[in-house]
């Protein structure tokens, strides 16, 4: 019973026992920013299992935590390589050793291959096409 009194005290008055550099971080991370994945993040959490309408806070901290990912792992493939440059090379060296990561990488390089493959051979279709209306 104990604890449940020191507890009741630190929250007494809605205040929550944050230092002040807490504060900032929760302040900072919301402030000015619009938020890029939330739509996104929401039909993938309700495709792994989550609620059709998971909670805000939950979407918002799931996109704070791949946006910062992703600002680290450019970071990273920027120091590697020609410095200030991302290629695919880099992205590549940095997840060789996940097989996940690296076996999806290989798979969306080989679409992106296919798809620009397909949109030239149906640019010159439509290329030859037009060609023959005009004479």
């Amino acid at each position: 019973m104990a604890s449940n009194n020191i507890a009741e005290e630190t929250f007494e008055g809605g205040e929550f026992p944050f230092d002040d550099e807490d504060e900032q971080m929760v302040a900072g991370s919301n402030l000015g920013r619009k938020r890029l994945f939330s739509k996104e993040l929401r039909c993938m959490m309700f495709g792994f299992g989550d609620d059709k309408n998971p909670y805000t806070e939950t979407v918002d901290l799931l996109e704070d935590l791949v946006i910062e990912y992703i600002a680290e792992t450019t970071h990273r493939a920027m120091e590697i390589g020609r410095t200030g440059r991302v290629q695919v090379e880099d992205i590549i060296f940095l997840v060789r050793k996940d097989q996940r990561k690296y076996a999806r990488v290989k798979d969306l390089l080989t679409m992106n291959e296919e798809l620009k493959k397909a949109r030239k051979a149906f640019d010159e279709i439509k290329y030859v096409g037009n060609e023959g209306k005009l004479k």
